[in-house]
C-alpha cells in the first residue's frame, strides 16, 4: 500500500502535503511500530509542520526524489508525524535530539528510532547531498543502514543509555523558590543579554518573548523598576516596527532571522498571536501607549478576518511560502506600490521603507523604522493628515495583495491554541471594550465544548472538517480552562467559569503526578518511550505552570485550599531549576508570584449590559492588574453561591463594585469615577 492511502484521510494538511511523496510513509500508530518489528527494521522518524519552511525544503529536496526516496523504503520504516497534533511525540524526541546535538534542535527533525521506540541518531535538515563539510541524506540513510546490520548492539546501546537519560530527565527537581531574589537574578540575565538597540534578547534568529515581557510588566509593577519597563518598551517597538510584524494585514510571523526584527520566516503561528495580543495589551495597560493599543486590535481583527473557522474556531497557522517562494505574498517593489497606489506612492513607501534597492533580495518588506512625525514632515504634512492618508493607503495595499496567491493554510483547529485565543480576545474585549472580539471568544468557546470533548468530558485535541481526534493533552485542558476563565471574567456567562471547574477537575483526575507537577499525557493516553513533563516554557509557555496558574485562579473564586496547594506544588516540583535560571520559567513566576502576593478582587454588581455598570467594568480596565479576580452578578437572578460575591447588592439601586483583596473590601464605588484610586489602593 502506498504513502498516499496511508495518509489519504488525516486531518492533518502537513501529512497531506507528503501523501505524494514516493516515501512509503506511515502514520504513527501500532501498524508502523509492529511493521518495524516484524521487518526488523529500524523507524525514521519526520517530525515538522506546515508552516515550517525548512520542512518543505527537505521533502522537496529529499522526500520527492525518487532515488532517496527508494532509499528509505529499503532500509527503514518511515513515519510522518505533525507536531502540531503530536506535541507528545515531538516533547520526546525534541529532547534526544537536543541532547545528542549539543543543545541544537528544530524542524524538520529527523530522528532514527529502534522497533521499540528509542532514538540513536537525531538531527534536523538534512541537504540531499555532501555540502560544507556535512554529509547529505543519502549518506546518513547509508551509514545508518550498515550500522544496523553490522553493529546493531550498539546502536542498541546508545538507544538504551538515551532512553534512561530522558526518563531521568522528566524527574522533578523540587526547591523552594524566593521571588524577590529570583526577580532581581532575572532582571540581572535579561539586562545582560538584552539588544539596547532593536529589543528582545540575545542575537538572531530573535523569538518574540511574550511571556518574559509579560513578567517584567509585573516586575515593573511590583517595584516601579524603570530597566524593566525600557526593555519591555523596546522589545515591544522593535517588533511591531519591523517586518516581522505584518504592516499590511497585521499579525507576527513566527520569528525573526536578523536582529532588527526584519526578515523573518514568513509563517503565522495562531499561538504567538496570542500571546502577543496579551503583550501588547498589557504594555498599553502600564505605559497608555496607544501605539500599543493599535496593534492588540490589529492582531485580534487578522483573526477574526483571515484565521477563523465558519463554526467558531481558529486555524492553526498560515505557510512561509507561497507559489513556492518563501516571502512572495508580502514583499514589495516601489513599482508595485506606484501601480497600486498612484499619487499616494511616495508618502507609503517613505513610511513602509520600500526602496528601489530594497531591504531584502532585492524587494522590500514592509516596516515602519522612522517616527511618523519625519515621514510626515518630508511631504509637508502633519501628522494627523499623514496618518489619515497611511490608513487609507494601507487598506488600499491590502486589499491588492488580497489578489496575490495566499500563503497555504493549515485549518485544523487545536484546542491548547484555541484556548489562548479566547483568552486573548475576552481579555482585548475587557481592556478595550470591543464587543465583538467578546463573541468571537465566546463562539469558539461553544464550538470548542461542543466539538471538542468526547462523551465522557475528557478534551480532544485536533479538528478539522467535521471531524475531531487525539487525546487532549495537558496544555489542552490548561489552556483552554484559561480562556474559558478570562471569557467569564471579561463578562461571559457564570456558565464558563462551571466549564472551567470541570475542565480543572478532569485535568487533576488524568494528569496529576504522585511525586509533584502533572504530565503532559494523560493516565489513559498510549504508550509511549517516555511519559512527559516539564517544567521550564518552550516556544508556548509551560503547561505545567500554566496549568497551576488556572487552579490558583479557581482556588480564589471557590475557597479551595486544596487547589491551591496543589498548584504551589506542581510549580515548586521545579523550583530549583526556576532559581538557578528564572528566563526559562516566566509563566511559572507569573503563577507563583500570584500565589504568593493575592489577586485583587473586583466584583460587579448589577444587570448585564446595563450603561453604568460597563462604565464601571470599562474603568476598571484600564488599570493594569497582573493578578486579578473578577466575578459579576445580577440580584435580580437571585442569590449567588460565588465567595467573593455574598451579600453584596446595589448601591441605592446603582450598580456597583465592589474593589477586595483577601475578600475584605473596601466602600462600594458607583462613580468611575472614583475606581482608579480604589483599585490603586489595593493594587499598591
Amino acid at each position: 500500500m502506498g504513502r498516499a492511502n496511508r495518509l489519504a484521510g488525516s486531518t492533518s494538511p502537513y501529512l497531506l502535503q507528503h501523501a505524494g511523496n514516493p516515501v512509503d510513509w506511515h502514520p504513527w500508530g501500532p501498524d508502523a511500530l509492529a511493521r518495524a518489528r516484524d521487518e526488523d527494521k529500524p523507524i525514521l522518524l519526520s517530525i515538522g509542520y506546515s508552516a515550517c519552511h525548512w520542512c518543505h525544503v527537505m521533502a522537496h529536496e529529499s522526500f520527492e526524489d525518487e532515488a532517496i526516496a527508494a532509499q528509505m523504503n529499503a532500509d527503514f520504516v518511515c513515519v510522518k508525524v505533525d507536531r502540531e497534533e503530536r506535541p507528545d511525540l515531538d516533547d520526546i524526541y525534541m529532547a534526544a535530539t537536543m541532547a545528542m546535538n549539543h543543545g541544537h534542535g528544530g524542524w524538520p527533525m529527523t530522528v532514527f528510532l529502534t522497533p521499540d521506540q528509542q532514538p540513536f541518531f537525531a538531527g534536523t535538515y538534512f541537504p540531499p547531498e555532501d555540502r560544507h563539510g556535512r554529509p547529505g541524506f543519502p549518506a546518513i540513510l547509508r551509514r545508518i543502514a550498515e550500522l544496523w546490520r553490522d553493529n546493531r548492539p550498539a546502536l542498541e546501546r546508545v538507544g538504551g543509555e538515551l532512553s534512561a537519560h530522558l526518563r531521568q530527565a522528566t524527574d522533578p527537581s523540587p526547591g523552594d523558590v524566593d521571588l524577590e531574589a529570583v526577580f532581581a537574578r532575572l532582571r540581572d540575565q535579561l539586562a545582560r543579554s538584552f539588544d539596547p538597540a532593536w529589543g528582545g534578547f540575545g542575537a538572531a534568529p530573535k523569538f518574540p518573548p511574550s511571556t518574559l515581557l509579560r513578567l517584567l510588566l509585573l516586575i515593573h509593577q511590583r517595584g516601579g523598576d524603570p530597566r524593566a519597563l525600557a526593555m519591555v518598551e523596546r522589545t515591544l517597538d522593535g517588533m511591531a516596527r519591523g517586518g516581522m510584524y505584518d504592516q499590511v494585514g497585521g499579525g507576527f510571523c513566527r520569528y525573526s532571522t536578523d536582529d532588527e526584527w526584519l526578515v523573518p520566516h514568513f509563517e503565522k503561528m495562531l499561538y504567538d498571536n496570542a500571546l502577543l495580543a496579551r503583550a501588547y495589551l498589557e504594555g498599553y495597560q502600564v505605559t497608555g501607549n496607544p501605539f500599543y493599543r493599535q496593534v492588540t486590535g490589529d492582531i485580534l481583527d487578522y483573526i477574526l478576518r483571515e484565521m477563523t473557522d465558519r463554526d467558531g474556531g481558529f486555524f492553526s497557522a498560515t505557510d512561509a511560502d507561497s507559489e513556492g517562494v518563501e516571502g512572495k505574498f508580502f514583499v514589495w517593489t516601489p513599482a508595485e506600490f506606484a501601480e497600486v497606489l498612484g499619487p499616494e506612492a511616495p508618502l507609503a513607501a517613505a513610511w513602509f521603507d520600500v526602496t528601489p534597492t530594497g531591504n531584502w533580495e532585492g524587494t522590500s518588506i514592509p516596516r515602519t523604522p522612522r517616527p511618523l512625525a519625519d515621514v510626515a514632515g518630508e511631504f509637508g504634512l502633519d501628522e494627523a493628515t499623514a496618518a489619515r492618508r497611511l490608513r487609507k493607503a494601507r487598506a488600499t495595499l491590502y486589499a491588492a495583495r488580497a489578489r496575490r496567491i495566499p500563503p497555504g493554510m493549515d485549518d485544523k483547529v487545536l484546542t491548547s491554541w484555541n484556548g489562548l485565543m479566547i483568552g486573548a480576545l475576552a481579555e482585548g474585549a475587557r481592556v478595550l471594550g470591543e464587543r465583538r472580539w467578546l463573541e468571537a471568544a465566546t463562539r469558539a468557546a461553544d464550538f470548542l465544548l461542543a466539538r471538542l470533548r468526547d462523551a465522557d468530558g475528557r478534551l480532544l485535541r485536533s479538528y478539522r472538517q467535521g471531524t475531531s481526534h487525539l487525546n487532549g493533552y495537558l496544555e489542552d485542558y490548561a489552556f483552554l480552562g484559561g480562556g474559558l476563565l478570562d471569557l467569564y471574567e471579561a463578562g461571559g456567562g457564570d456558565r464558563y467559569l462551571t466549564e472551567t471547574r470541570n475542565i480543572a477537575e478532569r485535568m487533576l483526575a488524568d494528569f496529576a503526578a504522585a511525586d509533584g507537577g502533572l504530565f503532559s499525557t494523560s493516565a489513559g493516553h498510549e504508550s509511549l518511550l517516555v511519559r512527559h513533563r516539564e517544567g521550564h516554557d518552550g516556544a508556548m509557555p509551560s503547561a505545567n505552570a500554566a496549568a497551576a496558574h488556572l487552579l490558583a485562579r479557581l482556588a480564589v473564586h471557590d475557597g479551595r485550599r486544596d487547589w491551591r496547594e496543589t498548584a504551589e506544588a506542581a510549580l515548586l516540583a521545579w523550583g530549583a531549576p526556576m532559581a538557578r535560571e528564572p528566563r526559562a520559567f516566566a509563566q511559572s513566576l507569573l503563577a507563583l508570584d500570584f500565589l504568593r502576593s493575592g489577586p485583587v478582587e473586583l466584583a460587579f454588581i448589577g444587570p448585564a449590559g446595563h450603561p453604568a455598570l460597563e462604565a464601571l467594568r470599562l474603568t476598571a480596565a484600564g488599570s493594569f492588574l497582573p493578578h486579578r479576580l473578577i466575578a459579576h452578578h445580577d440580584p435580580a437572578s437571585g442569590a449567588s453561591g460565588h465567595p467573593l460575591l455574598a451579600g453584596k447588592s446595589l448601591v441605592a439601586g446603582c450598580p456597583a463594585l465592589y474593589v477586595c483583596r483577601d475578600f475584605a473590601c473596601r466602600q462600594p464605588v458607583t462613580d468611575p469615577g472614583d475606581v482608579p484610586g480604589v483599585i490603586g489602593i489595593l493594587n499598591g
